[in-house]
Protein backbone atom coordinates (compact mmCIF):
# COMPACT_ATOMS: atom_id res chain seq x y z
CA UNK A 1 0.00 0.00 0.00
CA UNK A 2 3.00 2.33 0.61
CA UNK A 3 4.23 1.73 -2.70
CA UNK A 4 1.28 2.65 -4.82
CA UNK A 5 0.86 5.65 -2.12
CA UNK A 6 4.43 6.76 -3.40
CA UNK A 7 4.03 5.86 -6.95
CA UNK A 8 0.36 8.01 -7.26
CA UNK A 9 2.86 10.78 -5.99
CA UNK A 10 5.77 10.06 -8.24
CA UNK A 11 3.85 9.34 -12.18
CA UNK A 12 2.65 13.23 -11.89
CA UNK A 13 6.14 14.04 -10.55
CA UNK A 14 7.61 12.35 -13.72
CA UNK A 15 5.30 14.08 -15.87
CA UNK A 16 5.49 17.60 -14.30
CA UNK A 17 9.83 17.44 -14.52
CA UNK A 18 9.51 15.74 -18.70
CA UNK A 19 7.38 18.63 -19.50
CA UNK A 20 9.02 21.35 -17.48
CA UNK A 21 9.99 23.59 -20.64
CA UNK A 22 10.48 27.52 -19.31
CA UNK A 23 9.07 29.30 -22.41
CA UNK A 24 6.39 31.95 -22.73
CA UNK A 25 4.59 29.66 -25.53
CA UNK A 26 3.55 27.31 -22.87
CA UNK A 27 0.59 30.18 -22.13
CA UNK A 28 -0.35 31.10 -25.88
CA UNK A 29 -2.12 27.61 -26.26
CA UNK A 30 -4.82 26.81 -24.96
CA UNK A 31 -3.97 27.66 -21.64
CA UNK A 32 -1.52 28.21 -19.04
CA UNK A 33 0.33 25.59 -17.50
CA UNK A 34 1.29 27.14 -13.85
CA UNK A 35 1.98 25.13 -10.59
CA UNK A 36 1.22 21.38 -11.97
CA UNK A 37 -2.23 22.60 -13.61
CA UNK A 38 -1.34 20.56 -16.75
CA UNK A 39 -0.61 16.99 -15.15
CA UNK A 40 -4.04 17.92 -13.22
CA UNK A 41 -5.98 18.24 -16.64
CA UNK A 42 -4.29 15.38 -18.05
CA UNK A 43 -5.89 12.99 -15.11
CA UNK A 44 -8.82 14.44 -15.54
CA UNK A 45 -9.19 13.86 -18.67
CA UNK A 46 -8.08 10.28 -18.47
CA UNK A 47 -10.69 9.95 -15.36
CA UNK A 48 -13.77 11.40 -17.45
CA UNK A 49 -12.93 9.11 -20.28
CA UNK A 50 -12.94 6.11 -18.61
CA UNK A 51 -15.90 6.66 -16.47
CA UNK A 52 -18.11 8.75 -18.89
CA UNK A 53 -16.34 8.00 -22.55
CA UNK A 54 -16.13 11.36 -23.06
CA UNK A 55 -13.08 13.50 -25.05
CA UNK A 56 -11.58 16.36 -23.10
CA UNK A 57 -9.38 18.65 -24.48
CA UNK A 58 -6.19 19.49 -22.39
CA UNK A 59 -4.02 22.65 -21.91
CA UNK A 60 -1.56 23.08 -24.57
CA UNK A 61 2.11 22.19 -23.33
CA UNK A 62 4.80 22.82 -25.89
CA UNK A 63 7.22 20.05 -26.31
CA UNK A 64 11.08 20.17 -27.03
CA UNK A 65 11.57 17.29 -29.96
CA UNK A 66 14.06 16.12 -27.31
CA UNK A 67 11.35 15.30 -24.79
CA UNK A 68 9.06 13.55 -26.86
CA UNK A 69 10.11 10.59 -25.71
CA UNK A 70 10.10 10.88 -22.19
CA UNK A 71 6.51 12.71 -22.34
CA UNK A 72 5.26 9.80 -23.78
CA UNK A 73 6.48 7.25 -21.51
CA UNK A 74 5.23 9.76 -19.11
CA UNK A 75 1.38 10.20 -20.70
CA UNK A 76 1.26 6.61 -21.12
CA UNK A 77 2.65 5.48 -17.63
CA UNK A 78 -0.67 8.16 -16.28
CA UNK A 79 -3.11 6.36 -18.24
CA UNK A 80 -2.05 3.15 -17.21
CA UNK A 81 -2.46 4.02 -13.49
CA UNK A 82 -5.90 5.98 -14.46
CA UNK A 83 -7.04 3.07 -15.43
CA UNK A 84 -6.16 0.13 -12.80
CA UNK A 85 -8.10 2.79 -10.78
CA UNK A 86 -10.68 4.03 -12.53
CA UNK A 87 -11.81 1.49 -15.06
CA UNK A 88 -15.49 0.04 -15.32
CA UNK A 89 -14.92 -3.26 -16.55
CA UNK A 90 -11.32 -4.49 -15.08
CA UNK A 91 -9.50 -7.81 -15.83
CA UNK A 92 -8.79 -10.14 -13.33
CA UNK A 93 -4.85 -11.60 -13.29
CA UNK A 94 -4.04 -13.49 -16.04
CA UNK A 95 -3.62 -17.62 -15.45
CA UNK A 96 -3.77 -20.59 -17.64
CA UNK A 97 -7.15 -20.30 -19.85
CA UNK A 98 -7.78 -24.07 -18.63
CA UNK A 99 -7.58 -23.36 -15.44
CA UNK A 100 -9.13 -19.67 -15.53
CA UNK A 101 -11.83 -19.06 -13.43
CA UNK A 102 -14.67 -17.28 -14.86
CA UNK A 103 -15.10 -13.32 -15.04
CA UNK A 104 -17.94 -11.14 -15.35
CA UNK A 105 -18.85 -7.24 -16.22
CA UNK A 106 -22.12 -5.66 -15.68
CA UNK A 107 -22.51 -3.40 -18.78
CA UNK A 108 -24.69 -0.72 -18.03
CA UNK A 109 -28.66 -0.77 -18.14
CA UNK A 110 -28.96 1.76 -20.65
CA UNK A 111 -26.94 0.39 -23.80
CA UNK A 112 -28.51 -3.16 -22.69
CA UNK A 113 -30.93 -4.46 -19.91
CA UNK A 114 -30.21 -7.09 -17.16
CA UNK A 115 -26.49 -7.33 -19.29
CA UNK A 116 -24.09 -9.46 -17.60
CA UNK A 117 -20.94 -10.85 -19.64
CA UNK A 118 -19.44 -13.51 -18.23
CA UNK A 119 -15.86 -14.10 -20.02
CA UNK A 120 -12.76 -16.32 -19.72
CA UNK A 121 -9.45 -14.61 -20.01
CA UNK A 122 -6.35 -16.86 -19.55
CA UNK A 123 -2.74 -17.58 -21.15
CA UNK A 124 -1.51 -20.64 -23.16
CA UNK A 125 2.10 -21.18 -23.40
CA UNK A 126 5.12 -19.03 -21.81
CA UNK A 127 4.77 -15.04 -22.08
CA UNK A 128 7.15 -14.22 -24.94
CA UNK A 129 9.59 -11.54 -24.34
CA UNK A 130 7.42 -9.37 -26.75
CA UNK A 131 4.16 -10.05 -24.62
CA UNK A 132 1.23 -12.25 -25.75
CA UNK A 133 -0.65 -12.23 -28.64
CA UNK A 134 -4.09 -11.66 -28.00
CA UNK A 135 -7.66 -12.99 -29.17
CA UNK A 136 -10.71 -12.53 -29.13
CA UNK A 137 -13.02 -15.53 -29.92
CA UNK A 138 -16.66 -14.89 -30.37
CA UNK A 139 -19.09 -17.74 -30.39
CA UNK A 140 -22.43 -18.64 -32.54
CA UNK A 141 -25.74 -18.17 -31.80
CA UNK A 142 -27.20 -21.24 -30.39
CA UNK A 143 -28.16 -21.83 -26.59
CA UNK A 144 -25.35 -19.71 -24.79
CA UNK A 145 -23.96 -21.92 -22.70
CA UNK A 146 -23.15 -24.58 -24.40
CA UNK A 147 -21.70 -22.29 -27.75
CA UNK A 148 -19.59 -20.58 -24.52
CA UNK A 149 -18.26 -24.25 -23.31
CA UNK A 150 -17.39 -24.97 -27.24
CA UNK A 151 -15.80 -21.77 -27.41
CA UNK A 152 -13.48 -22.20 -24.74
CA UNK A 153 -12.63 -25.71 -25.77
CA UNK A 154 -11.77 -24.45 -29.31
CA UNK A 155 -9.62 -22.01 -27.43
CA UNK A 156 -7.72 -24.25 -26.30
CA UNK A 157 -6.99 -26.56 -29.12
CA UNK A 158 -6.29 -23.69 -31.44
CA UNK A 159 -2.68 -23.28 -33.05
CA UNK A 160 -1.71 -20.14 -31.77
CA UNK A 161 0.29 -20.39 -28.35
CA UNK A 162 2.10 -18.61 -27.06
CA UNK A 163 -1.25 -16.55 -26.68
CA UNK A 164 -3.93 -14.87 -24.13
CA UNK A 165 -7.46 -15.53 -24.98
CA UNK A 166 -10.85 -13.59 -24.03
CA UNK A 167 -13.50 -16.03 -24.24
CA UNK A 168 -17.11 -14.09 -23.57
CA UNK A 169 -20.51 -14.96 -23.36
CA UNK A 170 -22.71 -13.12 -25.12
CA UNK A 171 -24.91 -11.69 -22.46
CA UNK A 172 -28.37 -12.04 -23.64
CA UNK A 173 -30.37 -14.20 -25.66
CA UNK A 174 -33.37 -13.35 -28.08
CA UNK A 175 -32.45 -9.70 -29.77
CA UNK A 176 -29.85 -9.09 -28.16
CA UNK A 177 -27.58 -11.88 -29.58
CA UNK A 178 -25.51 -9.64 -31.79
CA UNK A 179 -22.10 -8.90 -30.85
CA UNK A 180 -21.45 -5.54 -32.57
CA UNK A 181 -24.51 -3.92 -30.40
CA UNK A 182 -24.08 -0.80 -28.22
CA UNK A 183 -23.60 -2.98 -25.14
CA UNK A 184 -20.95 -5.05 -26.78
CA UNK A 185 -19.23 -2.10 -28.45
CA UNK A 186 -18.96 -0.45 -24.68
CA UNK A 187 -17.48 -3.63 -23.41
CA UNK A 188 -14.82 -4.16 -26.60
CA UNK A 189 -13.91 -0.40 -26.08
CA UNK A 190 -12.58 -1.22 -22.79
CA UNK A 191 -11.44 -4.63 -23.31
CA UNK A 192 -9.29 -3.25 -25.31
CA UNK A 193 -7.73 -0.38 -23.56
CA UNK A 194 -7.14 -3.24 -20.55
CA UNK A 195 -5.66 -5.06 -23.27
CA UNK A 196 -3.21 -2.51 -24.38
CA UNK A 197 -2.22 -1.47 -20.55
CA UNK A 198 -1.04 -4.39 -19.88
CA UNK A 199 1.99 -5.12 -20.19
CA UNK A 200 1.84 -8.39 -20.83
CA UNK A 201 -0.15 -8.07 -24.15
CA UNK A 202 2.31 -7.34 -26.71
CA UNK A 203 -0.16 -3.89 -28.87
CA UNK A 204 0.98 -5.19 -31.96
CA UNK A 205 -0.79 -8.54 -32.00
CA UNK A 206 -4.22 -8.25 -31.48
CA UNK A 207 -6.88 -10.10 -33.44
CA UNK A 208 -10.37 -10.71 -33.57
CA UNK A 209 -12.27 -14.36 -34.68
CA UNK A 210 -15.94 -15.88 -34.65
CA UNK A 211 -17.68 -18.60 -35.78
CA UNK A 212 -21.59 -17.82 -37.41
CA UNK A 213 -23.07 -15.41 -34.99
CA UNK A 214 -19.38 -15.09 -34.09
CA UNK A 215 -18.23 -14.76 -37.54
CA UNK A 216 -20.58 -12.11 -38.69
CA UNK A 217 -19.33 -10.40 -35.27
CA UNK A 218 -16.14 -10.67 -35.88
CA UNK A 219 -16.31 -9.24 -39.67
CA UNK A 220 -18.15 -6.55 -38.28
CA UNK A 221 -15.69 -5.61 -35.69
CA UNK A 222 -12.43 -6.69 -37.88
CA UNK A 223 -13.76 -3.11 -39.95
CA UNK A 224 -15.83 -0.89 -37.02
CA UNK A 225 -12.66 -0.79 -34.92
CA UNK A 226 -9.74 -1.85 -37.98
CA UNK A 227 -6.81 0.69 -36.41
CA UNK A 228 -6.53 -2.15 -33.68
CA UNK A 229 -6.57 -5.75 -35.14
CA UNK A 230 -3.72 -6.91 -36.20
CA UNK A 231 -5.55 -9.43 -38.44
CA UNK A 232 -9.12 -10.69 -38.37
CA UNK A 233 -10.69 -14.27 -38.87
CA UNK A 234 -14.02 -14.87 -39.27
CA UNK A 235 -15.85 -18.46 -40.29
CA UNK A 236 -18.72 -19.97 -41.34
CA UNK A 237 -20.26 -16.36 -41.74
CA UNK A 238 -20.75 -13.67 -44.40
CA UNK A 239 -21.86 -10.05 -43.69
CA UNK A 240 -23.36 -7.70 -46.21
CA UNK A 241 -20.50 -5.03 -46.96
CA UNK A 242 -22.47 -1.96 -45.93
CA UNK A 243 -22.51 -3.67 -42.13
CA UNK A 244 -18.85 -4.12 -42.59
CA UNK A 245 -17.26 -1.98 -45.37
CA UNK A 246 -14.25 -3.42 -46.51
CA UNK A 247 -12.19 -0.73 -47.14
CA UNK A 248 -11.33 0.02 -43.18
CA UNK A 249 -9.12 -3.05 -43.59
CA UNK A 250 -6.56 -1.79 -45.89
CA UNK A 251 -4.10 -2.78 -42.30
CA UNK A 252 -6.16 -5.62 -40.82
CA UNK A 253 -4.95 -8.80 -42.92
CA UNK A 254 -8.68 -10.88 -43.24
CA UNK A 255 -9.07 -14.23 -43.41
CA UNK A 256 -12.91 -15.64 -44.43
CA UNK A 257 -13.65 -19.12 -44.52
CA UNK A 258 -17.20 -20.50 -45.19
CA UNK A 259 -18.47 -23.90 -46.66
CA UNK A 260 -19.10 -23.49 -49.93
CA UNK A 261 -22.69 -25.36 -49.38
CA UNK A 262 -23.24 -22.71 -46.82
CA UNK A 263 -26.46 -20.99 -48.04
CA UNK A 264 -27.99 -20.25 -45.04
CA UNK A 265 -28.66 -16.44 -45.03
CA UNK A 266 -26.43 -16.27 -47.98
CA UNK A 267 -23.05 -16.97 -46.19
CA UNK A 268 -21.66 -18.53 -49.34
CA UNK A 269 -22.47 -15.79 -51.87
CA UNK A 270 -21.79 -12.88 -49.23
CA UNK A 271 -18.24 -14.34 -48.49
CA UNK A 272 -17.67 -14.58 -52.41
CA UNK A 273 -19.12 -11.56 -52.47
CA UNK A 274 -16.16 -9.78 -49.45
CA UNK A 275 -13.28 -11.90 -51.54
CA UNK A 276 -14.35 -9.97 -54.70
CA UNK A 277 -14.24 -6.94 -53.29
CA UNK A 278 -11.25 -7.29 -51.26
CA UNK A 279 -9.69 -8.68 -54.34
CA UNK A 280 -10.08 -5.28 -56.51
CA UNK A 281 -8.86 -3.17 -53.35
CA UNK A 282 -5.96 -5.45 -53.16
CA UNK A 283 -4.93 -4.73 -56.76
CA UNK A 284 -5.51 -0.93 -56.40
CA UNK A 285 -3.51 -0.07 -52.99
CA UNK A 286 -0.59 -2.91 -53.70
CA UNK A 287 0.31 -3.47 -50.18
CA UNK A 288 -2.55 -3.40 -48.11
CA UNK A 289 -5.61 -5.22 -48.13
CA UNK A 290 -4.09 -8.10 -47.47
CA UNK A 291 -6.90 -11.39 -47.21
CA UNK A 292 -7.30 -14.83 -47.76
CA UNK A 293 -11.43 -15.90 -48.59
CA UNK A 294 -11.99 -19.23 -49.32
CA UNK A 295 -15.14 -21.49 -49.77
CA UNK A 296 -14.46 -24.61 -48.85
CA UNK A 297 -15.57 -27.39 -51.30
CA UNK A 298 -18.25 -29.91 -50.35
CA UNK A 299 -19.12 -28.20 -46.71
CA UNK A 300 -21.90 -26.63 -45.48
CA UNK A 301 -22.31 -24.61 -42.02
CA UNK A 302 -19.20 -27.10 -40.23
CA UNK A 303 -16.32 -26.57 -41.39
CA UNK A 304 -12.89 -27.04 -40.14
CA UNK A 305 -11.99 -24.06 -37.76
CA UNK A 306 -8.15 -25.11 -36.82
CA UNK A 307 -6.52 -23.27 -39.77
CA UNK A 308 -7.72 -19.64 -38.93
CA UNK A 309 -5.50 -18.44 -35.83
CA UNK A 310 -2.04 -20.19 -37.64
CA UNK A 311 -3.16 -18.17 -40.72
CA UNK A 312 -3.82 -14.56 -38.13
CA UNK A 313 -0.70 -15.22 -36.69
CA UNK A 314 1.52 -14.54 -38.83
CA UNK A 315 0.71 -10.64 -39.07
CA UNK A 316 1.52 -7.79 -36.75
CA UNK A 317 -0.31 -4.60 -36.91
CA UNK A 318 1.35 -1.49 -38.28
CA UNK A 319 -0.58 1.31 -36.16
CA UNK A 320 1.16 4.16 -38.18
CA UNK A 321 0.81 3.16 -41.91
CA UNK A 322 1.04 5.48 -45.08
CA UNK A 323 -2.29 4.54 -46.56
CA UNK A 324 -5.09 3.74 -44.69
CA UNK A 325 -9.26 4.23 -45.54
CA UNK A 326 -11.91 5.16 -42.98
CA UNK A 327 -15.51 4.81 -44.17
CA UNK A 328 -17.53 6.78 -41.14
CA UNK A 329 -20.57 4.65 -40.16
CA UNK A 330 -22.88 4.11 -37.50
CA UNK A 331 -23.01 0.53 -35.71
CA UNK A 332 -26.45 0.19 -33.99
CA UNK A 333 -26.29 3.61 -33.87
CA UNK A 334 -22.41 4.01 -32.19
CA UNK A 335 -19.73 6.06 -34.10
CA UNK A 336 -16.30 6.15 -33.76
CA UNK A 337 -14.80 9.37 -32.45
CA UNK A 338 -11.47 9.18 -34.42
CA UNK A 339 -9.62 5.96 -36.57
CA UNK A 340 -6.04 5.69 -37.49
CA UNK A 341 -4.76 9.12 -36.73
CA UNK A 342 -7.54 10.82 -37.35
CA UNK A 343 -9.79 12.56 -34.44
CA UNK A 344 -13.34 13.70 -35.49
CA UNK A 345 -13.94 17.38 -34.94
CA UNK A 346 -16.89 18.23 -37.32
CA UNK A 347 -18.37 16.09 -39.48
CA UNK A 348 -19.27 17.15 -42.80
CA UNK A 349 -23.20 15.81 -42.57
CA UNK A 350 -25.51 15.85 -39.14
CA UNK A 351 -27.30 13.16 -40.36
CA UNK A 352 -27.58 10.24 -38.01
CA UNK A 353 -27.01 7.80 -40.72
CA UNK A 354 -24.44 9.73 -42.95
CA UNK A 355 -21.43 7.76 -44.10
CA UNK A 356 -17.62 9.18 -44.76
CA UNK A 357 -14.84 7.71 -46.18
CA UNK A 358 -11.53 9.25 -45.51
CA UNK A 359 -8.39 8.17 -47.36
CA UNK A 360 -5.29 9.05 -45.90
CA UNK A 361 -1.23 8.92 -47.83
CA UNK A 362 1.72 10.06 -45.88
CA UNK A 363 4.14 10.88 -48.27
CA UNK A 364 6.83 12.56 -46.25
CA UNK A 365 6.02 15.62 -44.90
CA UNK A 366 2.95 15.42 -47.35
CA UNK A 367 -0.71 14.05 -46.57
CA UNK A 368 -3.45 13.67 -48.58
CA UNK A 369 -6.70 13.17 -47.72
CA UNK A 370 -9.85 12.36 -50.10
CA UNK A 371 -12.58 12.56 -48.39
CA UNK A 372 -15.93 11.61 -49.58
CA UNK A 373 -19.85 10.85 -48.97
CA UNK A 374 -20.67 7.72 -49.45
CA UNK A 375 -23.66 6.16 -50.77
CA UNK A 376 -25.15 2.26 -50.95
CA UNK A 377 -27.73 1.07 -53.85
CA UNK A 378 -28.47 -2.45 -53.85
CA UNK A 379 -27.42 -3.70 -56.99
CA UNK A 380 -28.43 -7.74 -56.24
CA UNK A 381 -30.68 -9.02 -52.99
CA UNK A 382 -31.80 -12.36 -52.83
CA UNK A 383 -35.54 -13.45 -53.10
CA UNK A 384 -36.04 -15.01 -50.04
CA UNK A 385 -34.65 -12.80 -47.00
CA UNK A 386 -33.89 -9.84 -49.22
CA UNK A 387 -30.57 -9.68 -48.08
CA UNK A 388 -28.46 -7.16 -50.54
CA UNK A 389 -26.07 -9.62 -51.75
CA UNK A 390 -24.30 -6.79 -53.39
CA UNK A 391 -24.74 -2.93 -53.32
CA UNK A 392 -22.89 -0.59 -55.59
CA UNK A 393 -20.91 2.47 -53.59
CA UNK A 394 -21.09 5.72 -55.13
CA UNK A 395 -18.32 8.47 -54.00
CA UNK A 396 -18.57 12.22 -53.83
CA UNK A 397 -16.74 14.79 -52.69
CA UNK A 398 -17.45 16.12 -48.88
CA UNK A 399 -17.16 19.76 -47.51
CA UNK A 400 -18.12 21.18 -44.76
CA UNK A 401 -16.22 18.87 -42.18
CA UNK A 402 -13.55 19.27 -39.99
CA UNK A 403 -10.87 17.16 -38.47
CA UNK A 404 -7.45 16.93 -36.23
CA UNK A 405 -5.53 14.75 -38.08
CA UNK A 406 -2.03 13.28 -35.65
CA UNK A 407 1.65 13.15 -37.15
CA UNK A 408 4.70 11.25 -35.67
CA UNK A 409 7.89 13.13 -35.28
CA UNK A 410 9.53 10.20 -37.26
CA UNK A 411 6.90 10.17 -39.95
CA UNK A 412 7.46 14.12 -40.26
CA UNK A 413 10.27 16.38 -40.34
CA UNK A 414 9.54 19.40 -38.01
CA UNK A 415 11.71 21.53 -39.39
CA UNK A 416 9.92 21.80 -42.26
CA UNK A 417 6.28 22.75 -43.60
CA UNK A 418 3.96 20.03 -43.07
CA UNK A 419 1.84 20.16 -46.50
CA UNK A 420 -1.94 18.62 -46.47
CA UNK A 421 -4.37 18.40 -49.28
CA UNK A 422 -7.78 17.70 -49.07
CA UNK A 423 -9.22 16.44 -52.30
CA UNK A 424 -6.45 17.94 -54.29
CA UNK A 425 -6.69 21.53 -52.73
CA UNK A 426 -3.76 22.54 -50.27
CA UNK A 427 -5.82 22.58 -46.94
CA UNK A 428 -2.69 23.70 -44.79
CA UNK A 429 1.62 24.44 -45.07
CA UNK A 430 3.26 25.05 -42.27
CA UNK A 431 5.31 23.92 -39.50
CA UNK A 432 3.71 21.88 -36.99
CA UNK A 433 5.31 21.51 -33.28
CA UNK A 434 5.26 18.98 -30.79
CA UNK A 435 2.91 19.66 -27.76
CA UNK A 436 1.93 17.27 -24.60
CA UNK A 437 -1.55 18.45 -24.80
CA UNK A 438 -1.68 16.00 -28.26
CA UNK A 439 0.12 13.25 -26.95
CA UNK A 440 -2.75 12.92 -23.65
CA UNK A 441 -5.49 13.58 -25.88
CA UNK A 442 -4.53 10.91 -28.66
CA UNK A 443 -4.00 9.11 -25.59
CA UNK A 444 -7.48 9.14 -24.05
CA UNK A 445 -8.78 8.97 -27.96
CA UNK A 446 -7.64 5.40 -28.49
CA UNK A 447 -6.14 4.76 -25.32
CA UNK A 448 -3.06 2.42 -27.68
CA UNK A 449 0.44 3.14 -26.46
CA UNK A 450 1.24 2.91 -30.52
CA UNK A 451 -0.80 5.92 -31.28
CA UNK A 452 0.57 8.48 -28.90
CA UNK A 453 1.16 11.56 -31.19
CA UNK A 454 2.85 14.69 -30.41
CA UNK A 455 2.04 16.30 -33.31
CA UNK A 456 -1.46 17.47 -34.56
CA UNK A 457 -3.36 19.27 -37.44
CA UNK A 458 -6.91 21.08 -37.52
CA UNK A 459 -7.88 20.17 -40.90
CA UNK A 460 -11.42 22.12 -42.33
CA UNK A 461 -12.92 21.57 -45.68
Amino acid sequence: MKHTSMMRKALPALLAAVLAVPSPAASAGRGRNDGGQFEREVEACFHRRMTHGTLADVASRPLARRKIAAARAAVWQTWQRTLREASPLPLPALRPLGEASQGSWTLPDSLEPSATMAFYYGTKGQRPAGGYPFYLYLHGSGPRAAEWATGLQLALRFDDAPSVYFVPRIPNEGAYYRWWQRAKLYAWRHLLWQVLASDSVNPARLYVLGISEGGYGSQRLAAFLGDYWAAAGPMAGGEPLPNAPAVNLAGVPFSLLTGADDAGFCRNRLTAEAGRVLDSLRTAHPGSYEHRVELIPGRGHGIDYSPTTPWLKRYERNARPAYFAWEDYAMDGCRREGFGCLRMVRRPSGEADARTCYEVTLRGNSVDLRISNVSYTTAEADTQWGIPLRSARTLTPATGGELLLYLDEEQVDVRRDVVVRVNGREAFRGRVRPDACHLAESCALWGDPLRLFALAVRVAY
